[in-house]
């Protein structure tokens, strides 16, 4: 079983193109958006049940040069 993750990514500036380049590389996302507001990137990801959601999010996502900041929400159960 896999859990749905969305993280917000703040880019610096000038370097949202490159970081979301470099997310498609890694293959890490179910959906990756650009958005408006305090931040840049919007991402699904699933993560595999048991995997440490914050090393997993720290190893593949905040590591990209470009990368200024990360928000991850976790998700329970739909309705």
């Amino acid at each position: 079983m896999q859990k749905c993750v969305i993280v917000q990514i703040r880019c610096k500036p000038g370097t949202t193109y490159e970081v979301a380049g470099k997310l498609a590389d890694r293959e890490v996302h179910s959906v990756l958006y650009s958005t408006s507001g305090e931040f840049d990137l919007l991402m699904t990801m699933y993560v595999a049940d048991g995997e440490d959601i914050g090393k997993f999010v720290n190893d593949n996502v905040a590591d990209i040069e470009g990368v200024e900041r990360t928000f991850t929400t976790l998700t329970f159960n739909a309705f």
